[in-house]
């Protein structure tokens, strides 16, 4: 139903959805600093949930105001950080439990250059193609699936209900 709709109606197009950002919403960005401090709510007076110690750990924004955004973790987590917390780096994570071969070339018969540990954070250098994305980590730079790294995939990454007591990440 919905092909025939849209070949009734090619000049239809969805309005793009208005951010006080005016960035999209779900977009990645990244933590800025060593600390920081995840809460139920937009405001200093919601309750703390846990602590991010992890500078650099790529989010998923999933909603915004003007000073707070609510984000994903690459465990699945939601919560609040201020927008000063948060950088415009791309960063991804291998969160999966084995290493990622990084290639010299966007092809898995290319030479691996580098492996990225699990937990391991890394520098997007470049958009994905293709369905391989460009990384670097310690100075090393390689080819890597987008679908082995989080911080990539365009839905939304959150796991409903998952907050909790206040705890380190």
């Amino acid at each position: 139903m919905a092909l025939i709709w849209a070949a009734c109606a090619p000049l239809a197009q969805a309005a793009p959805r208005q951010t006080p950002s005016g960035q999209p919403v779900p977009r990645y960005v990244s933590l800025k600093f060593d600390k920081v401090y995840a809460r139920a709510g937009p405001g200093e007076d919601h309750r703390l949930l846990w602590v991010y110690e992890a500078k650099g750990l790529p989010v998923q924004v999933i909603a915004e105001n003007i000073e707070w955004r609510r984000i994903c973790d690459p465990d699945g987590g939601m919560a609040w950080v201020h927008r000063r917390l948060t950088s415009g780096e791309s960063t991804v994570m291998r969160v999966k439990p084995t290493r990622l071969a990084l290639h010299k070339k966007p092809r898995a018969e290319a030479e691996i250059v580098a492996y990225l540990n699990p937990r391991s954070i890394a520098e997007l250098t470049k958009d994905c193609e293709k369905g391989w994305c460009k990384v670097r980590g310690d100075g090393v730079s390689g080819w890597a699936p987008a679908g082995e790294l989080w911080g990539t995939s365009p839905a939304i990454q959150c796991k409903v209900g998952r907050t909790g007591a206040p705890r380190s990440r």
